[in-house]
Order: C-alpha cells, then sequence, then structure tokens
C-alpha cells in the first residue's frame, strides 16, 4: 500500500473521524505482538513460493488479502472496535494513510484536496484518474447548486468537468441543472445537511467500485466469496432437493442419497375399459 503509515492506533483514530468514515475504514501503523503470548502457539501461516504468507491448507489464500477483507466486514456490520483491534493485532492495515485522507476529505466534502490526494494513490490507468475525478466534482457541482452558488457550479462545470472528456452527454444534462429550479433551497435545514452526509457516502461507495481493490477493499467482499462458495456446492450437490436456507457455513453442503424418494407409497391401476 502507498503512503506514509500513520502513527496512531487505529481506536484512537476512530475518535477524530466520523461516525461514517469509521463505517467504512480505518487504517494504522500497528505494534507488533508480543514474543512468547498465547497467539504463538496458534498454527502459523505457510510461506509461499512468492514470499508471501499464505493461510489455508491449499496455500492460495494470501494473508494480508484475508486479513483485509475480514476487517472490511466488521466495520461493515458496525463492529468498529473488533475492526480497529484487528488491525492492531495483525499489523496489517485495512487501508493505506492516503486512502484514509482520500476517504475522510471526501466525507468532509473536501472536493479540491480530494482530487489532488487521488492522484496521489498510485494509479496507474488515467482512465480511472479521471473517471473518479468526474464523480467528486459530480458530487461538487450539485452541492454548489444546493448552496444557491449556480456561478460557482457553472465555473466548475466549464473548468473542471467539461475538460476531463469523460462524459459528454453527462455534462450537457449537468448544464441544463442550471437552470433548474428544484435545485435552488430556499433554506437550508438539519435534515438537508443529513441527506447531503449519505450523498457523500454513496460516493464513496462509487469510488470504491471504481478504484482497484487494492486500493480501497470493495463492500461486501467477505459476504460475496461466501455466497459464492454456497452456490458452488449447491451447483455440485449430485441430490441436491433442500432450500437454500437449510445450508450451513458449519460444513460442506451435500444432500444424501436417502433423502431423494425412493420407494412407492401408492400404486394406481388404469383399465382400458375406464372412462
Amino acid at each position: 500500500m502507498g503512503g506514509v503509515e500513520d502513527d496512531e492506533p487505529a481506536s484512537k483514530r476512530m475518535k477524530l473521524s466520523s461516525e461514517e468514515l469509521r463505517r467504512l475504514s480505518n487504517g494504522s501503523t500497528i505494534k507488533e505482538p508480543v514474543a512468547g503470548s498465547s497467539r504463538d502457539l496458534m498454527a502459523r501461516p505457510l510461506q509461499s513460493e512468492g514470499g508471501e504468507e499464505v493461510v489455508g491448507s491449499k496455500g492460495v489464500i494470501k494473508k494480508v488479502e484475508f486479513v483485509r477483507i475480514i476487517a472490511k466486514a466488521l466495520y461493515s456490520l458496525g463492529y468498529i472496535k473488533s475492526g480497529a483491534h484487528l488491525e492492531e493485532e495483525s499489523g496489517i492495515p485495512l487501508h493505506s494513510s492516503v486512502v484514509n485522507v482520500f476517504m475522510r476529505q471526501i466525507l468532509e466534502g473536501n472536493w479540491d484536496e480530494s482530487v489532488v490526494t487521488l492522484r496521489n494513490i498510485g494509479l496507474t490507468d488515467e482512465r480511472t484518474v479521471k473517471s473518479a475525478s468526474f464523480l467528486i466534482l459530480e458530487q461538487k457541482f450539485f452541492e454548489l447548486l444546493d448552496e444557491e452558488k449556480a456561478m460557482d457550479a457553472l465555473n466548475t462545470l466549464r473548468t473542471e468537468i467539461a475538460p476531463l472528456g469523460v462524459n459528454d452527454s453527462r455534462v450537457r444534462e449537468l448544464s441544463s441543472y442550471i437552470v433548474s429550479p428544484s435545485y435552488c433551497s430556499p433554506t437550508r435545514s438539519l435534515k438537508q445537511d443529513t441527506v447531503r452526509a449519505r450523498s457523500r457516502s454513496k460516493l464513496l461507495e462509487e469510488l470504491q467500485k471504481l478504484l482497484p481493490a487494492t486500493v480501497m477493499v470493495p463492500e461486501g467482499r467477505l459476504e460475496h466469496l461466501v455466497e459464492q462458495a454456497l452456490v458452488l456446492q449447491r451447483d455440485a450437490c449430485m441430490f441436491h432437493n433442500s432450500l437454500d436456507k437449510e445450508m450451513s457455513l458449519y460444513s460442506d453442503h451435500q444432500c444424501g442419497r436417502d433423502q431423494i424418494p425412493s420407494q412407492a407409497l401408492q400404486v394406481r391401476l388404469c383399465s382400458a375399459y375406464q372412462i
């Protein structure tokens, strides 16, 4: 992961960030576990041929990736302290410090700074950078309209969004919003601020889909992998005849032959003379 690591532990930084940021990400520089502790008695990860630590009997699961998606799942489920503790104990941050800064800037509405930080994340595909910048500046555009700053919104559209050359039809669509009264709000309210915070969180989710998974772990990745494993087991079950809700994570799924009807309970004789 790129960027300079933070000096404070994840559990402390959590107190400094917003609730939404804590739910989506936490990263830190972690202290190494103390030698001779009970953790040393547990099974140690294997060493793959490429030099990366792996876990699992097949040696195909990279430890760093495994820990990161578990931490992501914990945060998504609302187990903030558990996710931060996992990062601290494992020494594996969910995101690099520069990505954490980027996410914080998005949630706080620091659009110009976030576009600059985006280019420092280490993305090699310029199209991805431009597409992500487009999404960020589009949010900036709408929030300027919401604040009744039509000229600033127009300037953002002309000098920042349009030059990206990403989606000309969308640019034309955005220009039509400038003259639409639906975006002019006479008063500000707490409810509007809540909606704005949610829209920023939605933007962050869209950016997570766009950016490489090595940069930002996709939302619901662990759930997707588990569901995929269950579906493959179900499809490979020769005698499958049970409901999906009856499948369990505790053991591999397999319907037995004894669950297939094999005895006739009633025989009906048909006569050629029957009408």
